[in-house]
């Protein structure tokens, strides 16, 4: 009796989907397994690549200064990083967690005071008497003024003893990324090859110029526009500590903050040039309020020559990636996140103008 074809057929095709279901099955338990212990390190990664790819041109011509020495001048690099970088950061992180803790305490105990306006303020022009007046108002009622809105205080001293932690965090991530970065810059000509490969497996005679698209799009958000925040950060946060403004570890942060998100920085440096004008003399105040706007003016300057031509983004762009970045992963992801969603944005229009074309 000879077996029905129509039979086999069909018992082959349920051995081979249950099969095929089974190997599919494992190899998706074993990407989820990856996935779970790389987790932890996937920002510290990425922030490491974005700035590896941002620095390999400046490590290509150190290297040939020191005689073809890459490994010499990764380290160098990477020293340097950790000075520039996290010298500063560690230095801010101190003075903001001080700062966290001692508002924290004042906002819990209902102690926290607002210092008395001086005579100067209610000499200013049109503005002057109502703002002297509410601000001493400020100084002298803020107890009660707190307990209308004690539960908000409360939960803004909780947000405010995270943040401190998150801060600690960051650095420590962005320990790993230098060090990161460090291994990449060693292993650069082969990590471009492995990139190479990655493209032209994904986009197959397009994956070099799909890479030369995303070098040029990270190397251009990573100078124009986190290199520019940084920049004006650090310049802001000098005047803020010569000046001496009450938490000026955490006004820093803003500044950083607002930049990177691409909104003006003037919103945070005019109220400060404000309040030194109140508690300085005109000299010390006007020196500072010339400080403040050429720091405030400065990233219409670098950006133009940081950016690099031909990659325009929308402020949107930017926007949305550093804001969603840092609600999806903290403070790391306010950089990151607006390097990769620019990055996915010039993929998008790239892609774009090929089906245009086809």
């Amino acid at each position: 009796m000879q077996n029905d074809p129509h039979t086999m057929t069909t018992e082959d095709f349920t051995r081979n989907a249950l099969e095929a279901a089974i190997k599919i099955g494992l190899l998706f338990l074993l990407l989820s397994w990856c996935f779970h212990i790389a987790q932890p390190f996937i920002n510290p990664l990425a922030w490491g690549v974005i700035i590896a790819v941002a620095l390999y041109p400046l490590h290509g011509k150190l290297s040939i200064l020191l005689g073809q020495r890459e490994k010499l001048s990764a380290a160098l690099l990477t020293a340097l990083l950790l000075l520039v970088i996290l010298g500063p950061c560690g230095f801010l992180a101190d003075m903001v967690s001080e700062n966290v803790r001692e508002l924290t305490a004042k906002l819990q105990q209902n102690q926290f005071a607002i210092p008395q306006p001086t005579e100067k303020v209610a000499a200013w022009p049109l503005i002057g008497q109502p703002l002297f007046n509410f601000w001493q108002l400020a100084a002298n009622n803020f107890g009660e003024a707190a307990k209308t809105f004690a539960p908000q205080l409360k939960e803004a001293s909780k947000w405010l003893f995270a943040s401190g932690a998150s801060t600690i965090m960051a650095i420590l991530q962005l320990l790993v990324s230098v060090i990161i970065c460090g291994l990449l810059l060693v292993n650069g000509v082969s990590g471009h090859q492995l990139a190479l490969s990655i493209g032209k497996r994904i986009a197959g005679d397009k994956g070099q110029e799909l890479i030369e698209l995303c070098i040029a799009t990270i190397r251009g958000v990573a100078r124009g526009v986190l290199g520019v925040a940084l920049i004006q950060s650090m310049l802001a946060g000098v005047g803020f500590f010569v000046a001496g403004l009450p938490g000026a570890g955490l006004l820093t942060i803003a500044c950083l903050f607002i930049a990177v998100v691409q909104l003006p920085t003037m919103i945070l440096l005019l109220p400060s040039i404000i309040y030194v004008f109140s508690i300085h003399e005109t000299l010390f105040a006007t020196v500072f309020m010339v400080w403040m706007l050429g720091v405030g003016l400065i990233d219409n300057v670098l950006k133009p020559i940081l950016m690099g031509h031909g990659l325009d983004l929308p402020m949107a762009v930017i926007f949305i990636g550093a804001i969603g970045g840092m609600i999806f992963s903290g403070i790391i992801g306010l950089f990151v996140g607006a390097v990769v969603l620019a990055l996915g944005y010039k993929l998008f229009l790239s892609w774009l103008d090929d089906t245009r074309v086809v």
